[in-house]
């Protein structure tokens, strides 16, 4: 083995190495840098509203502790019908207030649709042939179409349709919602956590193989 050949495997051993190093702390880093963020931006901002003399020296977590009692105290009280009335009332003045009345009810609904049960989430992923014939896209599956758009298409002779999410890669958080017919989609036996990680890696990530994938007919 010649000096050339000897020094490229040692330089793509330590390639190599460096890749799965990165691989292994870059994730870690940053669960700890969005931590370390999250708690400094929560001390910053509870710490402004407590006195200097109650407060002799900073203490990290202090303010995310006050804020993690603060919310559960607002949620108790708003869990009783005093609590409830004083949350509905504050509601209907945000409500009769043109900006913030937007920025409410949009910060609402995220929060809303991020908390709210599992059972009204995404709960299956399938494949669908889009955006063209022979090319298919991951999806999730969100509800059966209701109300007026269930009506317009069964005046269509679409009468089993399904609302459908296609996510984009890296970022799935925004994308297109469609309808499509229940028969056009095949379910995956793959969990929504794993079509997220094959997608935030831009298909790096396979998920492991099941041991079937439902046909069209499946039930969804």
């Amino acid at each position: 083995m010649d000096k050339r050949t000897y020094s490229s495997i040692i330089m793509m051993n330590i390639r190599n190495n460096f890749l799965t190093g990165l691989i292994v702390c870059a994730p870690i880093a940053i669960t700890i840098w969005l931590t370390l963020s999250l708690i400094n931006w929560v001390d910053n901002f509870i710490n402004l509203y407590i006195p200097e003399r109650y407060m002799y020296s900073s203490i990290p977590g202090f303010g995310l502790l006050i804020a993690v009692i603060v919310i559960n105290l607002v949620g108790l009280l708003g869990r009783n019908l005093i609590g409830r009335s004083i949350v509905n009332f504050g509601e209907a003045i945000i409500n009769y207030t043109p900006l913030v009345r937007s920025l409410y009810k949009s910060s609402k609904q995220i929060i809303q649709t991020i908390l709210k049960d599992k059972t009204n989430s995404f709960t299956k992923v399938g494949l669908v042939e889009y955006p063209g014939p022979g090319i298919w896209s991951l999806c999730f599956i969100s509800t059966d179409v209701q109300g007026e758009l269930k009506e317009k298409f069964y005046e269509k002779n679409f009468e089993d349709m399904v609302t459908v999410f296609i996510p984009p890669t890296p970022l799935p958080t925004a994308g297109m919602l469609l309808f499509i017919p229940r028969n056009k989609i095949t379910i995956l036996d793959m969990s929504v956590e794993d079509a997220l990680k094959f997608l935030i890696s831009c298909g790096l990530i396979t998920p492991e193989k099941k041991d079937k994938l439902l046909s069209d007919n499946s039930k969804i």
